[in-house]
């Protein structure tokens, strides 16, 4: 019924069932439909409205990957100077020796480091000690502390397990160039550079034993040669991941890293 105000006659409108039920269905399908909008496209349209924020994390990340390039870059100049330093301060002196062929020609011999004859670590504590602080000659088990000047033990071993980074051997501070003598007799079997050990000098003993020398300046054998307990192999530097001139000593038995506190003494 419809009836306006002040009016004396009054309109019945009249409504089919099937109408209504339309009506009622259609509202039901727009909803679902609405719903079904929101779902689909409002991930995006929240994408679309971050899209902005990547692009400066994005242009952000860029520009510090290209400082990283640029160190990179200053770092493999440092290295290649510092290369050529030590070249000049430790590598082959004087011209190269010639090589006299099979016909009678000579030329220029491989270029290598000449390196010091073998020599015995002195006594720290006697200025009139003349014997040479050395085990027996011939291959022997790790048992003489790899210095024989006093140091300062900055950092111990520290297992896999542990929650700290892992560190397989002890690292003891002393000054740059000072002797570094082989813990026991052996061969030996690696003399190189890496990039956390710095120059290093490993040597294989008798029993599965290995001694490790990290961090060193310069090196005084050569790989295979033969070594007794108490030889000065190297000196001590602070090269490779270092931030100090310090030793860096580890004994390995089958390739598992020992504490070296449990088989050689400091000053023995």
């Amino acid at each position: 019924m419809v009836h306006r105000d002040g009016s004396l006659r009054s309109q019945e409108l009249r409504v089919p069932l099937w109408a209504v039920r339309a009506a009622i269905v259609t509202a039901a399908v727009i909803a679902v439909l609405a719903l079904i909008v929101v779902v689909t496209y409002g991930p995006i349209l929240a994408a679309a409205a971050r899209a902005p924020l990547l692009d400066r994390r994005v242009a952000q990340l860029t520009a510090e990957n290209r400082r990283v390039v640029d160190l990179e870059r200053a770092l493999d100049e440092a290295e290649m100077r510092y290369a050529q330093i030590r070249g000049m301060l430790g590598a082959q002196i004087g011209p190269a020796p010639k090589a006299r062929t099979d016909s009678g020609e000579t030329r220029a011999a491989p270029e290598r480091l000449y390196v010091a004859p073998p020599v015995l670590a002195r006594a720290p504590s006697g200025p009139g000690e003349s014997e040479p602080v050395t085990g027996a000659a011939g291959p022997s088990v790790p048992h003489l502390w790899p210095l024989t000047v006093s140091s300062y033990r900055t950092r111990g071993m520290v297992g896999a397990n542990s929650l700290q980074e892992e560190h397989p051997g002890i690292d003891l501070a002393v000054p740059v160039g000072s002797d570094v003598r082989a813990s026991g007799g052996g061969v030996v079997r690696q003399v190189g550079e890496d990039l956390a050990y710095g120059v290093f000098v490993l040597i294989q003993h008798p029993g599965g034993y290995q001694t490790m020398y990290g961090h060193l300046s310069r090196v005084l054998v050569q790989r295979n040669d033969r070594v007794r307990a108490g030889q000065v192999v190297a000196l001590s530097g602070s090269t490779g991941r270092s931030t100090a001139p310090h030793l860096h000593f580890e004994i390995r038995l089958q390739g598992r890293s020992l504490n070296p506190t449990t088989l050689v003494r400091e000053g023995r």
